[in-house]
């Protein structure tokens, strides 16, 4: 994707979780601390700030084993998903990682919509 699209794309996706959340237009920490929560599979619920963090990293690598990057290594006693470091991640830009964590998230989005 072009990153007009993935923008295009990216602000859609914002109005519909705003939407459906009943809330303001989520940010990309948002948006990887939703997919960390889905990926869980524990359902909404109060987490500490540690949690979120980790969370997000969930969702992080989660996202970047589309491309190979991760692969799950495995669940522990509690349920929390493990990944590993499969390939190095190339020293991207922050408007280069930015976009591409845009489109993933709105790859990711599509298909739990579709």
């Amino acid at each position: 994707m072009k990153p007009s699209e993935i923008n295009a794309k990216w602000k859609v996706l914002q109005e519909r979780i705003a939407q459906e959340f009943d809330s303001d237009f989520p940010d990309l920490k948002v948006m990887l601390f939703l997919i960390g929560v889905q990926e869980l599979g524990k359902g909404p619920k109060k987490y500490s700030k540690r949690q979120k963090e980790e969370l997000m990293h969930i969702a992080t690598c989660r996202l970047l084993s589309e491309m190979d990057f991760y692969e799950l290594e495995g669940v522990d006693q509690d349920g929390w998903p493990h990944w590993k470091l499969v390939k190095a991640i190339p020293p991207y830009t922050m408007l280069e990682q930015e976009m591409l964590m845009k489109s993933l998230v709105v790859s990711y989005f599509e298909d739990i919509y579709s």
